[in-house]
C-alpha cells in the first residue's frame, strides 16, 4: 500500500538529516499469535513527513503490527526496513513506540520516570533542556513532584507519552495515543506529531477515533478468511524406501 515520497530528517527542532530521503517500508509481511493468522501480505511505504493511520476492528493485527516494526516480534514473513535512517543503528534504536502500556513506575515522581527514561533511551544523562521541554508539551510541570501512582489515568498517559520529546528518534510508533486523555491534552499531543512531521519524521498510529491529527494515508486491516485456522503442519519428506532390485544389487556388490 504505497505512500508518496517525502524528505529527510536531525538534532533539536531540526529536520533529521540523512544521506537520502527517509522512508519505512513492509513488504509482504504476515503475523501469526497463537496459532491464528492475524494478517498476510501485508505491505505499506510511509516517507519523512507523513503519518499512516492503522484502522481496523479489535484483534485485527494493529498492534501487533506496531510490535513487529519496533522489533518486538518476528513476521511469519516478509520483512520491514527504514531507508535513509542511521546506518549503524538497528530500526527498533530509530523507534519510539507508546504501547497501551505506560511503562512508568508508580513509586517514582514523573520527573524521576522522565529522567530514566531520557537517560535509558539517549545512553547519557538526560538533556535538561529536552526535558524541560517535555514538560511544557504534555503539561506536566504541577505533576513533576507528585509520585505517578497517584496520578489519573490521564495524567499517567501524558507521562507516557512526554517519552517522545525526550529523545529524538525519527520514527514514532503510536498504539491508542489518546487513549484517557482530555481535550487539552490531545491538541498537545497533535501539536507535538505536527512538529515532528514537520521536521521530516514518520509516524505509524493506532486508533480508532478521530482526534484532530489528519493521517496521510490509511491502512485498514480486515481479518483473513483463515484467521482461525489451525497453523498448517509442517510437513517432512517421507524416508526413502529401499526397492528389491535396489537391496539386491546392494547384497551383490558386498
Amino acid at each position: 500500500m504505497p505512500l508518496s515520497a517525502g524528505n529527510a530528517f536531525t538534532g533539536r527542532g531540526c529536520a533529521f538529516m540523512t544521506t537520502q530521503a527517509l522512508q519505512l517500508t513492509g513488504n509482504g509481511l504476515a503475523c501469526r499469535r497463537g496459532g491464528r493468522l492475524l494478517f498476510s501480505g501485508l505491505s505499506f511505504q510511509v516517507s519523512a513527513g507523513e503519518m499512516l493511520m492503522l484502522r481496523g476492528p479489535n484483534g485485527v493485527g494493529k498492534t501487533s503490527l506496531l510490535r513487529m516494526i519496533a522489533g518486538f516480534i518476528r513476521p511469519v514473513a516478509g520483512q520491514v526496513a527504514l531507508h535513509g535512517g542511521e546506518a549503524d543503528a538497528p530500526l527498533a534504536q530509530q523507534c519510539h513506540f507508546i504501547a497501551h502500556q505506560n511503562a512508568i513506575k508508580p513509586q517514582l515522581t514523573v520527573e524521576e520516570n522522565l529522567r530514566f527514561w531520557g537517560g535509558f533511551l539517549s545512553g547519557q544523562p538526560v538533556d535538561e533542556a529536552r526535558l524541560a521541554e517535555a514538560i511544557e508539551a504534555l503539561r506536566l510541570e504541577a505533576l513533576r513532584h507528585l509520585p505517578a501512582g497517584v496520578l489519573s489515568a490521564g495524567q499517567k498517559r501524558r507521562t507516557a507519552l512526554a517519552r517522545i520529546a525526550l529523545a529524538r528518534r525519527p520514527v514514532w510508533l503510536l498504539d491508542e495515543p489518546t487513549v484517557g486523555l482530555d481535550t487539552a491534552s490531545q491538541a498537545a499531543l497533535c501539536d507535538l506529531m505536527r512538529k515532528h512531521l514537520d521536521a521530516g519524521g514518520i509516524i505509524i498510529a493506532s486508533t480508532h477515533v478521530d482526534f484532530g491529527m489528519p493521517a496521510t494515508r490509511t491502512l485498514a486491516l480486515t481479518p483473513p478468511e483463515d484467521a482461525f485456522a489451525e497453523p498448517e503442519p509442517e510437513m517432512k519428506p517421507e524416508p526413502e524406501k529401499e526397492t528389491e532390485t535396489g537391496a539386491a544389487a546392494g547384497e551383490a556388490s558386498a
